[in-house]
């Protein structure tokens, strides 16, 4: 069994994009820049913007983040993300979800310009996705692909099985691996015996947010196993939806949760940034 060391792999990504953002300001004068909109105080939003802000510093971006109250208008922030489309300095907007209750989601995210959508979750970069396009792809999975390369793992003819069906991880984690000619299924809460689905794959790709919830009898020998997953255990440890100590005595590869596929989102997040700075880049010449 090997673990795929998403930290190391992030750590190695920030390193390229530190570097690119170098050349980029030397060429141009360009620095890339990332805006971000965070509503209320929600403990795991605030925990992760404040990582992405760290990761912008590390790398030479321009951040921002657009703190807003828990009870803000739908309106308000409409009119901050019209803003940001029009700020030349800004080349990737991201929303940070979720959000509360009287904000219209999707209103929101079919308001970001696709151009500067760096969560890809704009419906022309999820088209472009579907139909094998170049876009922006949503970091989660695009991450997990970017893993799966540094270790040689071709998903090429592969039966992978994806548990969980969310617009943000499971259905484009489904599009990339059927991009890249694997046979792929997705499973989600109204699956019939789901351990039907997952003894025959050679990957499986949870993120459903259920501890434990992939077991040892579950999955076949030399399996390979992405957890995506992050929940806080009982005992206040950071675990995912696979039962680790006792599935991985069966897996040739499997991500450890934390240190997996987390520190990928963002290495992904700044990839995506980068790739719209350039393209604003091209535009201004």
């Amino acid at each position: 069994m090997e673990l795929l060391d998403g930290k190391a792999l992030s750590t190695k990504i920030e390193i390229q994009v530190t570097d690119e953002v170098k050349k980029l300001k030397e060429k141009c004068g360009c620095t890339p820049g990332l805006a971000v909109v965070l509503v209320g105080q929600d403990p795991a939003s605030t925990a992760y913007v404040k990582m992405k802000k760290k990761a912008c510093d590390r790398v030479g971006f321009y951040s921002i983040t657009h703190d807003m109250p828990e009870n803000i208008s739908q309106e308000a922030i409409e009119k901050t993300i019209i803003m940001m489309n029009n700020d030349s300095n800004i080349d990737g907007i991201l929303i940070q979800l979720p959000l509360p209750a009287q904000i219209d989601e999707t209103k929101l995210l079919e308001l970001v310009a696709p151009d500067k959508d760096v969560d890809g979750f704009h419906p022309f970069n999820v088209g472009r996705l579907a139909t094998g396009l170049d876009g922006f792809v949503p970091c989660t999975p695009l991450g997990v692909m970017e893993l799966l390369k540094e270790y040689d793992i071709d998903v090429k003819g592969k039966n992978c099985v994806v548990v969980g069906a969310s617009n943000i991880v499971g259905k484009p984690m489904a599009a990339l691996l059927l991009n890249a000619d694997a046979t792929v299924e997705i499973t989600h809460i109204f699956t019939d015996d789901l351990k039907k689905h997952t003894l025959n794959a050679d990957i499986i790709l949870v993120g459903v947010g259920v501890i434990n919830l992939i077991k040892e009898d579950m999955v076949k020998e030399n399996v390979i196993i992405i957890d995506i997953g992050i929940n806080r255990a009982d005992n206040g440890k950071l675990v995912g939806d696979v039962d680790f100590l006792n599935v991985s005595k069966k897996c040739s590869y499997i991500t450890p949760v934390p240190g997996g596929v987390g520190p990928m989102t963002i290495a992904m997040l700044l990839k995506n940034t980068l790739k719209a700075a350039k393209a604003n880049a091209e535009d201004k010449k």
